[in-house]
């Protein structure tokens, strides 16, 4: 029994070899990599049209020109939410270019609870312009669904909830065109060198 363990064990690790041998020689093509799970480097984003903080229609035409950092999160987020979008602020201002560097899109994946004026609050605690946009249900899943964005309800005491969601912020160029993401856990030294080759 033991003989044949070592055999298995061994025939695995032959096996795992061989795969990284063919990765190596093989490497993926460009666009074929994954991002959030599901979707290809080269399909993530597009155009789409939401609710701005002023309740009217928010093209996501009107992001282009200059780059754009898209957050989704939600307003009654604890901790999550408001730091990255204080780190977003910080980062811009240590840009030192200005507000007109890029461009900061707040979008709820909670759309039931965060009306146009609830984002408009929201958006408006950081000392910085920042895009809040939200839509109906069916609008917000489109748009987590272009960007591969996943967010669950979990329930909490007192028959509320929160909401688990994808944290990762979404780089996008000058013409909408999604180049990078930022992570909560890489430095702000990487963070501000992507930004820099978005804005250059």
């Amino acid at each position: 029994m033991i003989g044949r363990l070592r055999i298995l064990l061994w025939v695995l690790v032959g096996l795992a070899a061989v795969g990284g041998v063919y990765l190596a020689l093989n490497p993926p093509k460009p666009g074929t990599q994954v991002a959030n799970g599901d979707l290809p480097l080269d399909t993530i984003g597009g155009p789409f049209t939401l609710l701005g903080s002023d309740g009217q229609p928010f093209s996501s035409a009107r992001l282009a020109g200059k780059p754009a950092a898209v957050f989704f999160g939600f307003t009654h987020c604890p901790d999550v939410c408001p730091t990255t979008l204080a780190r977003l602020t910080r980062l811009r201002k240590q840009l030192a270019k200005g507000d007109d560097s890029f461009s900061i899109a707040f979008i709820t994946v909670d759309p039931e609870r965060d009306r146009p004026e609830d984002v408009g609050r929201y958006t408006g605690l950081f000392d910085t312009p920042v895009i809040g946009l939200t839509g109906s249900p069916a609008q917000i899943d489109q748009v987590k669904k272009q960007f591969g964005v996943f967010s669950q309800k979990v329930p909490t005491e007192g028959g509320d909830y929160s909401v688990d969601h994808t944290a990762t912020v979404f780089l996008l160029d000058r013409n909408g065109k999604f180049v990078a993401t930022l992570s909560p856990d890489e430095g702000d030294a990487a963070a501000l060198d992507k930004l820099r080759r978005v804005t250059a």
